[in-house]
């Protein structure tokens, strides 16, 4: 692929305890992590070199490369968005608080909407703008690749797998993601409102 980019993971991202989240949880998280990206690289690298005139619709090595670079991409760019605000205060703050009360309501709200998805979602549950109706949405996902929705921007991510919180939690699912909000970095999420200039669907 020309111009394809390798991505790299930054190693350094936690250097201390969190809120209710052990470095040491958080340090085997982020190996994870690394992982999707070490195979998202490695999935788009050997497409480029695989023989596309093989491709079928029973089985190819470029059919299998392709349905496998969903999951690895997906479970690279979801971490990424977890991670990325994963070491605030927690006080909400910004464009995207005005944002939430406009399509949830409340702060509260959306905080409770964002709970039940994680409590029953397998994977994950994401706040994101869905330009289909230009508002935001929480959506639910049982695997990196089921329940992605198109045409829609993560704008705060909660990672409900097991290996999110299993190591300080144990199957206390409820307990971690009340640490999760504790952390949440708002600034963080507000430079993803900023970036797609998600305001002007806003009347700002």
């Amino acid at each position: 692929m020309k111009n394809r980019k390798d991505f790299v993971p930054d190693p350094n991202l936690f250097t201390k305890d969190l809120d209710g989240l052990s470095l040491k949880m958080l340090e085997a998280h982020y190996k994870l992590y690394e992982g999707y990206v070490k195979k998202t690289n490695e999935i788009q690298a050997a497409f480029d070199a695989a023989d596309k005139s093989a491709a079928n619709g029973i089985y190819s090595p470029v059919g299998e490369l392709k349905r496998q670079e969903t999951f690895a991409v997906n479970g690279m760019k979801l971490h990424e968005v977890y991670f990325g605000h994963l070491q605030g205060d927690g006080k909400p703050s910004g464009d995207l608080v005005g944002m939430i009360e406009k399509d949830f309501g409340s702060i509260d709200g959306w905080k409770e909407e964002m709970l039940a998805v994680g409590m029953s979602s397998r994977g994950w549950a994401i706040l994101a703008f869905d330009y289909r109706d230009n508002r935001l949405h929480v959506y639910g996902s049982d695997a990196h690749n089921i329940g992605a929705v198109w045409a829609a921007i993560p704008v705060i991510v909660l990672d409900v797998y097991e290996h999110a919180y299993a190591m300080d939690y144990g199957i206390s699912r409820k307990a971690y993601i009340d640490s999760f909000f504790k952390n949440l970095d708002w600034t963080f999420a507000g430079k993803i409102v900023s970036q797609f200039e998600l305001t002007k669907y806003y009347g700002k």
